[in-house]
């Protein structure tokens, strides 16, 4: 987190949360069966799930806590993207700063996931059957981080490695990020 943070954060009212940056690697035999158009399709949707997870998740979590800001929704977020005529691939070329002016908002919250997927799901099952131990069958490295308004600063990053099973889904996945980036999440009202 920016050392001086606390001089930015009385100044944010809205956060806006983008779609998350989402890169895929696949499997060799997954990949053969794809086209690069269905893997960008993949990639795009699964942003906009995490998008909308997090979401979610802050305003959950915001009505227990009580953050110092409002997260924009992700329903205009994506409107006014659209309206600009910002694409999801055009987010990774443009500055933080300027996809804040144009959604009107103090701060954007970017995702970064990169997953990649070590052992299929089936080799997982059949190696768990045969000795007890569920392992993981993709990882996914996750970067949080908040730009401010004005000039761009990084103001907060969070890194997550995150490791699914047969059964995880992009809503664990949050979930477990979420839970851990909250400890140290920027917005948390100050207790005296």
């Amino acid at each position: 987190m920016a050392n001086d943070f606390r001089a930015y954060s009385p100044k944010h009212k809205v956060v806006a949360i983008l779609p998350a940056a989402v890169s895929m690697q696949l499997r060799p035999n997954q990949a053969r069966n794809m086209t690069p158009e269905q893997l960008h399709d993949m990639e795009r949707q699964s942003g906009v799930d995490y998008q909308e997870k997090i979401y979610a998740w802050l305003l959950r979590r915001s009505q227990q806590r009580g953050y110092t800001v409002a997260f924009q929704d992700v329903a205009q977020t994506n409107a006014l993207l659209r309206q600009n005529n910002l694409t999801y691939a055009d987010l990774r070329t443009r500055a933080p700063q300027e996809i804040a002016q144009l959604l009107g908002v103090d701060a954007v919250l970017s995702t970064s996931v990169r997953t990649s997927k070590p052992m299929s799901d089936g080799a997982a099952v059949a190696v768990g059957l045969l000795v007890g131990a569920w392992g993981a069958t993709n990882q996914a490295n996750i970067t949080v981080n908040i730009h401010e308004h004005d000039a761009g600063k990084l103001l907060w990053k969070y890194d997550y490695l995150a490791s699914g099973s047969v059964s995880s889904s992009t809503e664990n996945v949050v979930d477990a990020l979420m839970r851990n980036a909250s400890k140290k999440f920027p917005y948390t009202p100050v207790k005296s």
